[in-house]
């Protein structure tokens, strides 16, 4: 790319988690030669409740923004994840963790769990989650990081994790690392947003105070409204709500009156589910819920019933339409975040969907003639992200065997996706799961969450056969011995914190 040519002013519009995660990378990696401006006004707020992450937000932090694990973690008075706990999904009085990492240890071309199925289906092997570390450890209150000294083939050596984080102050954390690196912030409200007559890119946006700020890209985190790509350029949005029927949600804090557990739970209620997400000073609560099944004063009076402590707050509800864009690049506006779409977080997948956006645009990023094929590839790759995530949020909610209730009954008997229900199928009949492409949830996930949901298939793949019963059951039992040695020299969730990362009291 010829300098001349080079994309020189980049407008950030709206803060947030995705608006200034927007701006650090950006700052970081276009160097001195571009100038990054971020516009956000203190009267409209950020929804904020994106509290819990994958473990890819470690690479987010570390590697891509070079910020210390100790320091993000303090700031945002977070804690650890080693997955989430479902309860009351396949049927009431269920429970299962999705743990994040690998089950087990595979042989050859076979995952573990196949080998596994053999020997469960005769009645002979504990449930799926005794071969997890994350699994076993998250129930016992237990955490650490891999400790540098871990044998190469120890479960210790690679234990997968993500956090719990108060989103206000990762969104303010960010703002002052980018600030550090050149990017500018302007205060206040968009009032108009001006086009190019000849191609409908946009040229400027004008504040509230008169001021035009040009730029040559502009990136959306303007939250649901969509301030550019939707309500200026009518990209149009694709509604998923006949698969994740859910459309509403109140959200509450709470005081902490234990130590925080290391995963995020979820619990099934009567139209809908509740998070409950452990911080360092409080504990994040909320209900996501079906308008046509729940109203809005028994959701938020069903929340604050279940609640650890004593809530810190009303109730704030939050209104949604679970979909995408139909782009989200079009013309010379990139949308992140909220202004992209809305998958609900069932799976904590908000600030990932943030993380690899900026990484794709990162990947494509344009020339100011912005050839029309970078934007294709990206808005191709968006949503082929979008819908197998979305594929597996739905597996969720479909199979179950609840019909306690109108919305568990709609759940259970809705047509899904073709794409899921060839999944479902294809596991329900041996056990097998194949990644497709670039796919962000891999076979562990899917293995965990279908076993989770009663999805038990009838058989295993036949290779499993040639090998002998009895080193069938020693290879097993010893991976089952080896996590549960793991999990017992693991110090507790709140004794790790204490010793690394905790917070001054706030």
């Amino acid at each position: 790319m010829s300098s001349d040519n080079r994309i020189r002013n980049v407008v950030v519009v709206g803060g947030g988690s995705a608006g200034w995660m927007a701006a650090a990378t950006l700052a970081t990696y276009l160097g001195k030669g571009a100038s990054i401006r971020l516009v956000e006004s203190e009267e409209i707020g950020i929804v904020g409740v994106g509290e819990a992450s994958v473990p890819h937000m470690k690479t987010f932090n570390s590697e891509m923004l070079g910020i210390k694990e100790v320091d993000f973690v303090t700031h945002t008075r977070g804690t650890f994840k080693l997955g989430i706990e479902f309860r009351n999904w396949g049927r009431l009085g269920d429970s299962y963790i999705h743990g994040f990492g690998r089950i087990g240890q595979g042989i050859g071309p076979l995952p573990f769990h196949q080998f596994w199925l053999k020997l469960f289906l005769a009645g002979r092997a504990a449930d799926i989650g005794a071969y997890s570390l994350q699994t076993v450890a998250a129930p016992q209150d237990r955490f650490m990081v891999s400790p540098g000294n871990a044998p190469a083939d120890s479960p210790l050596s690679d234990i997968a994790y993500a956090y719990h984080f108060d989103a206000g102050l990762y969104a303010r954390f960010l703002r002052t690392l980018s600030e550090r690196r050149g990017v500018k912030r302007t205060e206040g409200r968009i009032v108009d947003v001006v086009q190019r007559a000849e191609d409908g890119f946009i040229e400027a946006v004008v504040m509230e105070s008169g001021e035009r700020i040009e730029g040559e890209l502009f990136i959306d985190c303007s939250g649901f409204r969509g301030l550019l790509i939707e309500q200026a350029l009518k990209t149009g949005y694709v509604d998923w709500t006949h698969w994740l029927p859910c459309d509403r949600a109140m959200a509450v804090p709470c005081e902490v009156v234990a130590p925080p557990t290391p995963y995020t739970r979820s619990t099934a209620l009567k139209a809908g589910w509740q998070w409950r997400i452990p911080l360092q000073h409080r504990v994040g609560n909320g209900y996501v819920y079906s308008s046509s099944h729940l109203g809005d004063d028994e959701a938020a009076s069903t929340l604050l019933a279940n609640l650890d402590g004593k809530p810190l707050a009303d109730p704030r509800p939050l209104r949604f339409t679970t979909g995408m864009r139909r782009k989200l690049w079009n013309r010379n506006v990139v949308a992140l975040g909220l202004a992209s779409g809305f998958l609900e977080p069932l799976e904590s997948t908000s600030i990932y969907l943030v993380q690899s956006g900026l990484g794709r645009l990162l990947g494509l990023f344009p020339s100011r003639d912005f050839d029309p094929l970078l934007a294709e590839r990206f808005n191709r790759e968006s949503a082929f992200e979008y819908e197998r995530t979305r594929d597996f949020l739905i597996l969720h909610y479909n199979a179950t065997e609840r019909d306690d209730t109108p919305f568990w009954d709609y759940c259970r008997t809705m047509s899904i996706p073709d794409t899921l229900r060839e999944a479902i199928d294809l596991f329900r009949s041996d056990g097998r799961y194949f990644r497709n492409g670039e796919d962000f949830f891999a076979l562990p996930s899917w293995v965990q969450v279908m076993l989770g949901q009663r999805i038990v298939p009838r058989g295993y793949h036949p290779i499993v056969d040639e090998m002998p019963e009895d080193d069938l059951v020693r290879h097993v039992e010893r991976v089952r011995q080896v996590i549960a040695n793991c999990v017992g020299a693991m110090p507790s969730h709140q004794d790790f914190i204490d010793q690394y990362c905790k917070a001054p009291n706030p």
